[in-house]
């Protein structure tokens, strides 16, 4: 059996990724009654397995989303498929969907099973590294975020409208990717990733209206490693965008560093110092073995 497109598990059973289908007239599919979670492997180990398995399942809960794997079986799956591939460096996801209520049972999500899917893959790159590289170029969005109140946004969720929305008004006005507010005016989150702003060498990052990222977190535990005072607040738009530096932080990319807002240059159109030392330290302490959970490989099927 070839893995070359990556391993992917569903039913109890692993398989290539072409494979792992679902009905078309699943729930899941149909409504976006699903959620998901992605972690990375790079190096040959998983980088903070436990804490994504463990917002994975708070997201399942806050859906009332019940699979019939416990977390360790998760975990156990996500290694076996890595293991499979024989991927070093991988986008390894898990989604759990509601499926549609069995015939003759009432229409109603509670009459519903739930199925766990999970695939591993090569990296995936939020961006293109040129991308990366160069600094990333971003726009406040004109359309605002889902409101908390209407979707909680640390439950990872499919719910993507304003997001998609804000990526073609992105690519119509020349940038890579958006930002989009709150109603309050208040910096939240982009598509896939966490938003920090650098003023007089002080970090902030939004505290509501956001998926609390697991890369968030690294960051903010690199900045008390790094002696950098970080701040959790509400970050509003006219701070983004007079900040000295702007990094952005992702599952598929780490730390990046934003050159461009709107028709702003930050710095030298290059990301600035506080960011390289930042992203730096995010990928030497991995490669250490920061909050790592190694594949073993010689098990490979």
């Amino acid at each position: 059996m070839s893995w070359a497109t990556g391993a992917a598990y569903k039913d109890g059973r692993i398989m290539p990724v072409p494979e792992a289908t679902i009905p078309v007239t699943e729930w899941g599919y149909r409504r976006s009654d699903v959620t998901y979670d992605v972690v990375s492997v790079w190096g040959g180990a998983f980088f903070r397995l436990a804490d994504h398995i463990s917002r994975f399942r708070a997201s399942m809960q806050t859906f009332r989303l019940t699979p019939r794997e416990t977390d360790e079986d998760i975990r156990s799956i996500l290694h076996e498929l890595v293991r499979r591939t024989g991927l070093r460096e991988a986008y390894v996801a898990m989604d759990c969907l509601r499926n549609r209520p069995p015939p003759g049972t009432r229409l109603h999500p509670a009459n519903a099973t739930c199925t766990l899917l999970a695939f591993a893959v090569p990296y995936v790159w939020l961006m293109p590294r040129e991308t990366i590289e160069r600094g990333v170029h971003l726009i406040i969005s004109s359309t605002p975020r889902i409101p908390e109140i209407c979707l909680d946004p640390r439950a990872k969720n499919f719910h993507w409208a304003d997001m998609t929305r804000s990526l073609f008004e992105a690519e119509e006005k020349g940038a890579d990717n958006p930002v989009l507010l709150d109603l309050d005016g208040n910096v939240t989150e982009g598509p896939g990733f966490n938003v920090f702003a650098v003023t007089n060498g002080v970090v902030a990052t939004p505290d509501r209206g956001v998926l609390e990222g697991i890369t968030r977190l690294s960051v903010i535990e690199l900045c008390g490693k790094l002696d950098i005072p970080c701040e959790i607040r509400p970050v509003p738009a006219d701070e983004l965008r007079q900040a000295d530096e702007i990094f952005i932080s992702s599952t598929a990319g780490g730390v990046m560093g934003v050159t461009r807002l709107d028709r702003r240059v930050l710095g030298n159109d290059r990301p600035g110092p506080l960011t390289e030392r930042m992203r730096e330290a995010y990928w030497r302490f991995r490669k250490e073995g920061w909050h790592a959970d190694p594949v073993t490989y010689d098990l490979a099927a």
